[in-house]
């Protein structure tokens, strides 16, 4: 019976593996009901390596190439070499491929707000997300931790440990990069790096490599998505105060005129206090550049408000109110109401 078994054995003459798609990280070729032939060959193609595994122990490691099989060359006793005991082989043997193609556009994201702690807001909560790619480089290491002796294991099956890494590590990489936090969302390359440098010995640990990392987006909480709102309206002034105050002023205006429909108290009472918030953001300027230039430039700076007393905000915003009341009846168009509205502006310069 032993030997009807043997001689219904197949023999194997090539060894190999020809990927048909995309995503599989290890795969054991089919050994059941087969034995390798002495002298058969082993091929490796380029983006492949292969492991033997003799007796539930890694044999030995192949990159890229064709090998000759012989039992010089491996550990490996077939049936041809155990006639004395009836055919039966003590030595079992297994092939494992391995993909070291880079596995790219792996995404990664906050499914919820993380919350990270900052030197300057304490406890802040934020979303971010992004894409990685990774490649296998140590096919022993990650056969030993992570595939096994499956017969196939892909990228879907390991992509949720890689995403609970790189939610791991986050914290750490905004501490370790010095990014201020308001300048994140801003410094998106400098974010990806610092966290690429978390990640690498946490995937080398698993016979993995890190090929790239990017952030895409990071989210702010939005109290302080306002603070960078202002930063960057500052930014846009030369931080300026007084011109910024006149930004938000612009940026308020279209506000109130939106407004106009539903009735003119509305629109009075918001240009008056905006009035003031221009008058207000003026004297600060003033105060400002009296702080910086000292004695003889406190003197020019009393002289500049006499200058700007011949048009007072609070004229300038009643006829923005009735330029805006205007618009809303449909007499003057956004055209007409933005140029209207530059040239009044100018006079509060």
């Amino acid at each position: 019976m032993a030997l009807m078994d043997f001689i219904k054995k197949q023999f194997i003459d090539v060894i190999q593996w020809t990927e048909e798609g995309d995503g599989t990280l290890a795969w054991r070729f089919p050994m059941a009901g087969m034995e390798i032939q002495n002298g058969g060959q082993l091929v490796v193609r380029e983006s492949q390596m292969a492991v033997f595994v003799n007796e539930g122990k890694i044999a030995d490691v192949f990159g890229p190439g064709t090998y000759k099989l012989t039992t010089q060359t491996l550990p490996v006793l077939t049936y041809l070499k155990n006639w004395d005991k009836l055919f039966e082989s003590p030595f079992k043997s297994d092939v494992y491929y391995f993909s070291t193609r880079q596995q790219i556009d792996q995404k990664w994201g906050t499914p919820q707000p993380i919350t990270i702690r900052d030197k300057d807001f304490g406890a802040v909560r934020i979303r971010a997300f992004g894409n990685y790619a990774f490649r296998v480089t140590d096919p022993k290491l990650f056969h030993t931790e992570i595939s096994g002796t499956r017969e196939e294991y892909t990228v879907s099956e390991l992509e949720g440990q890689l995403r609970g890494l790189v939610l791991q590590n986050i914290s750490n990489a905004i501490a370790s990069s010095g990014i201020p936090f308001l300048d994140l969302a801003t410094n998106l390359m400098e974010f990806a790096k610092a966290l690429r440098t978390q990640l690498d010995p946490e995937m080398a640990k698993l016979g993995l490599k890190l090929e790239s990392m990017t952030v895409q987006s990071v989210s702010l909480p939005e109290e302080l998505q306002k603070i960078l709102d202002q930063k960057i309206g500052m930014g846009m002034v030369g931080n300026d105060m007084g011109k910024f105050m006149q930004y938000q002023t612009a940026q308020a205006i279209p506000k109130f005129a939106e407004g106009g429909g539903g009735g003119g108290s509305g629109i009075a009472g918001d240009a008056m206090g905006l009035g003031a918030g221009v008058a207000l953001g003026q004297v600060l300027a003033q105060n400002l550049a009296q702080g910086l230039q000292g004695g003889g430039a406190a003197a020019a700076a009393q002289a500049a408000p006499a200058a700007a007393v011949g048009v007072k905000a609070e004229d300038v915003m009643a006829t923005l109110e009735k330029l805006g009341d205007l618009k809303s009846k449909g007499i003057l168009t956004q055209e007409e109401f933005d140029s209207k509205k530059a040239e009044l502006l100018k006079k509060l310069i």
